[in-house]
C-alpha cells in the first residue's frame, strides 16, 4: 500500500506490517539522509474517513521503554504523497508509539505509517523541524541572492574620474543594477511565482 523514497536510492516497497493498521520501512545509513518521501502505490486506497500519519524513529540503544517516534506529518486519499526533512530531527525526542519494541540495528532508522481517522491527524502537531521547504524559505533565498548579487556589483563601483578608459569593457550604472533590484523585490513581494509566468 506504501512506498518510500530516499534521494539516491531505489524506491523501497517492503513495508513490514507489525499490526493491522501499522507499517514500517526500514532506513539503512540515516545519517546520510536529509528527507524522505512517503507516498501511497495507488494500488490500495485509505479507507473513507481514515489517512495515515507518519512517523520517524532514531536508533536508541539506550531507550529501556524502546525507540523514540517522531511525527513528520500525514498522507490521505487527497494527498497520497509527501516529503518530509529528517535531518533537522534529534535522536531521543518525540513519543512511544507501537509500531514496534525493537529498531533493527544501532543504524537503522524507521519511518513509520500508522492508518488512522483523519480526525485525529487533523489534531496532531508534527515536528516542526519535519516541515519541507515552503515559500518562506524560498524568498528568503531570494532576498539573500539579491542582496549578495547587489553587493558583489556595488564592490566595484568607481566615480567616473577614477574611470580609466577600456574599450572592452562595458560598464553598466550602479543606480541601474538598484533600480533592478528593487523592482524585482517589489514584485517578489506581490507575487512570489511571477518569475514563472
Amino acid at each position: 500500500m506504501f512506498g518510500c523514497v530516499v534521494a539516491g536510492r531505489l524506491v523501497q516497497t517492503d513495508a513490514v506490517q507489525v499490526s493491522p493498521d501499522k507499517f514500517v520501512f526500514h532506513l539503512a545509513d540515516y545519517e546520510s539522509v536529509n528527507h524522505v518521501v512517503v507516498f501511497m502505490l495507488g494500488t490500495v486506497a485509505f479507507p473513507a474517513g481514515m489517512g495515515g500519519a507518519v512517523y520517524f524513529s532514531f536508533p536508541d540503544p539506550s531507550s529501556a521503554g524502546g525507540p523514540v517516534w517522531q511525527l513528520l506529518g500525514f498522507i490521505t486519499n487527497d494527498k497520497p504523497s509527501a516529503i518530509f526533512k529528517i535531518s533537522g530531527l534529534k535522536a531521543g525526542v518525540g513519543a512511544s508509539h507501537p509500531f514496534g519494541t525493537m529498531a533493527p540495528s544501532p543504524s537503522i532508522a524507521q519511518v513509520g505509517v500508522s492508518v488512522e481517522a483523519l480526525e485525529q491527524l487533523a489534531q496532531q502537531i508534527p515536528a516542526s523541524s519535519a516541515a519541507v521547504s515552503t515559500v518562506t524559505s524560498w524568498l528568503e533565498f531570494t532576498h539573500k541572492m539579491l542582496d549578495s548579487l547587489y553587493n558583489f556589483a556595488s564592490s566595484f563601483a568607481v566615480s567616473q574620474a577614477q574611470m580609466t578608459p577600456n574599450p572592452t569593457e562595458t560598464f553598466i550604472p550602479s543606480s541601474c543594477i538598484l533600480k533592478w533590484y528593487e523592482n524585482f523585490q517589489r514584485r517578489l513581494a506581490q507575487n512570489p511565482n511571477f518569475w514563472r509566468s
